[in-house]
């Protein structure tokens, strides 16, 4: 098995862990997902997001800014940045996200 393999068995099992509400194994899961390939964007994305299910904000809103610099045209990056920032309080941060998302909901880029 290789190590893309091994990454993607170790996502998908972390995202069953998900399904069921066991949050605590999926962002285990998650980060030896983004341990074992630190571009993988979807681990990123979805550790950011089960970290934020749990209320691990701050932590969240690195794993949202690790997704959108690998991805930086990805609207539901964005988005989930966005909400990031809301939870955080942090509104200028969250409407410069959501702002950006707008943009490539439009059809435009973000980065050229």
């Amino acid at each position: 098995m290789s190590a893309s393999e091994d990454i993607q068995e170790l996502f998908d099992n972390a995202n069953g862990h998900l399904a069921v509400g066991e949050f605590d194994e999926a962002i285990a899961l998650y980060r030896r997902c983004v341990a074992l390939d630190p571009t993988f964007f979807d681990g990123w994305h979805a550790l950011g997001m089960a970290l934020l299910k749990m209320g691990a904000v701050k932590e969240a809103i690195g794993c949202g800014l690790q997704s959108v610099t690998l991805q930086p045209n990805d609207l539901l990056a964005w988005t989930s940045l966005s909400q990031m920032y809301v939870r955080d309080g942090n509104i200028p941060e969250a409407e410069a996200a959501k702002g950006n998302a707008r943009i490539l909901s439009l059809g435009g880029r973000v980065v050229k």
